[in-house]
């Protein structure tokens, strides 16, 4: 493979200097109209491409922002990184998108990758929550912004989504329909967005006047279809099955329902089920699902309005924010019983 032509090359090929090459580039007006188009005609042949990356990063200035996510196959994610690009990409930057795999370990080698690329800062959602993956990263004073979480601290903005109220929506409805005997699939429970739709639950049922124990909680190892089909045979499983099923996703919930569906277990009739995040594949699945919407392409371009701010030309005058939005009930046939059916409570 051919050596790249470097600036070096150009400035003796031209006979100039380096600082020549380097002004007819960046201050083409400082340079003789002579030298200028010597200078120019030999980038041409030599086919010289400076390098921005090297630039910027002499510079102190990078024009990526990292986006580092729980999972890209969930399609909220997707959202999320669009609305991100879109904001990015008007301010003259580019998103570089990465995947924990909801894995802590992963995530610290990403936030050590993008340490020694001095990105010009990081939207993520962190899978670590005791916060160790971030502390050697605060130290390099590269900013960020949590996205679909809280920052616990003053140290960093953060835009999400109220998931307590979230969770209270979907068991609220639930509990109208007649259902007295609910589960909640969830991820993992250390993670917070499946803590506080539980907490939201949990508080949804003490309106009601019930205990908490006619929440049961079936925590799967992932937020995808592969453990919502676990989950859901669980569920099948029981010797008196719930008749209605909150998940803490829509990935988790259209895994119980391939379950149900296997099984022969008619959703919303003999089984009601929610999801969480609505996702485009909610309303287009073989029983439409009813879901809790997040506004996510709205998280993602906030939380990039916010990094970019504090990392523009205004950053002094940046102060901290906690952004939270708030989730939308989006009922469909999933939840709703048919004309003629029923369900058990």
């Amino acid at each position: 493979m051919a050596q790249a032509v470097g600036i070096k090359d150009v400035a003796r090929v031209a006979g100039v200097s380096v600082g020549t090459v380097s002004n007819v580039i960046n201050r083409p007006d400082s340079v003789a109209e002579e030298t200028r188009a010597r200078v120019l005609s030999t980038i041409e042949r030599l086919g010289y491409v400076r390098s921005e990356s090297a630039r910027h990063l002499r510079a102190g200035r990078s024009r990526i922002i990292a986006l580092l996510v729980l999972d890209m196959a969930n399609p909220f994610f997707v959202d999320v990184a669009t609305g991100a690009e879109r904001v990015a990409r008007g301010s003259g930057l580019g998103v570089m998108l990465c995947n924990s795999a909801q894995s802590s370990s992963e995530e610290a080698e990403y936030l050590g990758l993008f340490s020694e690329q001095r990105v010009r800062g990081v939207l993520i959602t962190p899978t670590d929550e005791t916060g160790r993956n971030l502390e050697s990263f605060r130290r390099q004073d590269i900013p960020f912004v949590f996205v679909d979480r809280v920052v616990s601290s003053d140290e960093g903005c953060s835009v999400s989504v109220d998931d307590v109220t979230g969770g209270a929506l979907a068991m609220r409805h639930l509990l109208a329909q007649g259902h007295t005997d609910i589960a909640y699939v969830c991820g993992p429970l250390h993670l917070s967005q499946c803590r506080d739709r539980r907490a939201g639950a949990l508080l949804a049922l003490e309106e009601a006047g019930l205990p908490a124990d006619r929440l049961r909680v079936v925590e799967a190892e992932r937020l995808d279809v592969s453990a919502g089909r676990d989950s859901g045979a669980r569920l099948l499983g029981m010797h008196s099955r719930p008749s209605a099923v909150f998940c803490a996703n829509d990935l988790l919930a259209l895994g119980v329902l391939q379950s149900m569906y296997g099984a022969g277990v008619a959703v919303p009739d003999e089984m009601a089920l929610v999801g969480y995040d609505d996702i485009e594949f909610a309303s287009a699945a073989a029983v439409p699902l009813t879901s809790v919407r997040q506004p996510a392409s709205q998280m993602g371009r906030l939380a990039a309005e916010l990094l970019i701010e504090e990392t523009g030309e205004s950053a002094a005058e940046h102060r901290h924010q906690r952004i939270v939005l708030q989730p939308e009930l989006v009922v469909r046939e999933s939840s709703m019983p048919r004309a003629g059916g029923g369900h058990r409570s």
